[in-house]
């Protein structure tokens, strides 16, 4: 199965427990010239978590979802606005319309999407002068991730999952570059701006197991092994207080179609 159609599993749970965006992202979308009422092609909405922002702020938005049951919960959430489409398509396959949109939106998608064809073709859904943004989110360096507690979730990590790097660590936002190569690459968008905000979310160790169970990476793991790590990870929690900090980078890069 191909990685990012594990997402589609347990739509249910994705919705429940994935975390969502700061409210400033949108605000500072909306002032790198995204008007209210703007037209939004958003590449893989999963079930909502950034659309329903977006709607709220009065954009008319076509969603394209790959995964059927994340776009059935997207319907559901998005139900109360009339502005909002959801498609249930993969994108690179999905035909553009004749016209334009102002703003091609992908929120912690566009690294799922065909590297052959991401670029050139959110440049052919957006007008000339229109808007590609994306958002990246990064797990970085803080909360309850001290160097000794993430030592010992990396021992299980190695433990139960060959795939782990050995010695992995946190970094810290600082150390995550800005990184736009790919879009200037292309010739069809102008320099970069980035926009970045740290946060952090608590969770129970019910939770964030949840929440661990929402990651392609945990899913496509064999049962035996899937089930020892989250065993442990679990009393490792439980051993801390039964808490887990979590602290996360999310970026917004903001790109001008130019060609």
């Amino acid at each position: 199965m191909d990685l990012r159609e594990t997402f589609d599993e347990d739509a249910e749970r994705y919705d429940r427990i994935r975390p969502g965006y700061p409210a400033r992202m949108f605000d500072d979308l909306a002032a790198a010239g995204v008007p209210r009422g703007a037209r939004v092609l958003e590449i893989g909405c999963g079930t909502g978590q950034a659309t329903v922002p977006l709607a709220e702020r009065g954009y008319d938005i076509v969603a394209v979802e790959l995964g059927a049951r994340l776009a059935a919960v997207a319907r559901r959430n998005l139900a109360g606005f009339d502005s909002v489409r959801v498609v249930t398509a993969a994108f690179e396959d999905w035909p553009l319309p004749a016209e334009p949109f102002d703003v091609v939106f992908c929120a912690t998608a566009f690294h799922w999407v065909d590297p052959a064809v991401r670029v050139t073709k959110s440049a052919d859904a957006v007008r000339p002068g229109g808007v590609l943004a994306t958002v990246a989110t990064h797990h970085i360096a803080g909360g309850s991730w001290t160097e000794a507690f993430h030592g010992e979730i990396q021992r299980h990590y190695e433990q139960f999952d060959p795939a782990t790097p050995p010695g992995l660590r946190r970094v810290f936002a600082q150390d995550i570059p800005r990184d736009d190569a790919e879009l200037t690459r292309s010739g069809r968008f102008g320099p970069a701006i980035f926009h970045r905000y740290e946060w952090e979310a608590a969770y129970s160790t019910a939770e964030y197991l949840d929440l661990l169970l929402t990651y392609s990476g945990h899913r496509a793991l064999p049962e035996p092994r899937r089930t020892g790590l989250l065993t442990a990870i679990a009393q490792l929690i439980d051993d801390h207080g039964g808490r887990v900090v979590k602290r996360y980078l999310t970026e917004l890069r903001v790109a001008r179609r130019t060609g």
